[in-house]
């Protein structure tokens, strides 16, 4: 369950956790999806589906609740991306059966991958360089301070929620959909549970930066950062408002990748 990810989160500098965070887990999970749906025969499916199915249950509830005692930011990320490999698990676990799986896991990755760099281009902006941590009570009165950092922030925590128009909603919705039509509704049960479970710790933070006061003196406002939130933004909101060409491209690509290894052998 990784459960070495929220010590590694809240250790490594900011920018090489925002790297761990994408980078390893979208590796990760594309080498499972070459292994499980490119390289086994369909009928290994009965075998290993079950496996992946209670991995991926157990992987949501013990992230989400682990984060929900969480005060420091990048710990309770941490902690959340397990919670978000349950997730993309789910659908990879639903593929066999629809054929839509993959495709679901992709366009939520795609998602996630611009609400978590977003987010912790955010997180760099605030952290406070004398001790190398981010506690929520860091982020008391950012609003008050920069408004539309506090908004932007907020907007990735909602996709990460799954709110409607942001790009987690359109993943998550596609990825239950997926669920549900394999079978697996207790699974699908299980995700929008924890899901609900999720918008406390999320909430918590939106909460700190609008409803109270502190002093929030320390933003980094470097041109990167900057360009990396927006940029983040503005992909999270088109992933949420137009899905359909992306989940598109997520099906070509799947495709075009089975195609390979079956010319490939």
């Amino acid at each position: 369950f990784h459960m070495w990810t929220p010590d590694v989160y809240e250790g490594a500098p900011t920018s090489v956790t925002a790297f761990m965070a994408v980078g390893a887990k979208i590796g990760g999970f594309a080498a499972l999806i070459r292994i499980f749906i490119g390289t086994l025969p369909p009928e290994a499916a009965t075998v290993w589906v079950p496996v992946i199915a209670v991995m991926s249950a157990l992987t949501m509830i013990i992230g989400n609740v682990m984060a929900l005692t969480q005060t420091n930011v990048k710990r309770m990320l941490g902690y959340s991306s397990i919670a978000q490999a349950g997730y993309i698990l789910m659908a990879l676990a639903a593929d066999p059966f629809t054929g839509n799986g993959v495709p679901a896991a992709l366009y939520y990755m795609l998602a996630y991958l611009f609400t978590t760099l977003g987010a912790f281009a955010i997180i760099i902006m605030v952290e406070n360089p004398a001790y190398a941590k981010v506690n929520l009570e860091d982020y008391k009165g950012l609003a008050r301070q920069n408004t539309a950092v506090a908004v932007t922030l907020s907007l990735f925590m909602f996709s990460l929620i799954g709110i409607p128009l942001t790009g987690g909603f359109v993943g998550k919705f596609f990825v239950f959909g997926a669920t549900i039509q394999a079978g697996l509704v207790w699974l699908a049960i299980i995700g929008v549970l924890t899901s609900v479970i999720s918008a406390f710790y999320y909430l918590r933070l939106v909460v700190y930066m609008f409803m109270f006061e502190g002093d929030v003196a320390r933003e980094t406002m470097s041109r990167a950062l900057t360009t990396t939130a927006v940029i983040a933004a503005v992909a999270t909101l088109i992933l949420g408002i137009v899905p359909t060409p992306w989940l598109n491209l997520a099906q070509q690509a799947i495709m075009l990748t089975t195609q390979t290894l079956i010319a490939g052998g």
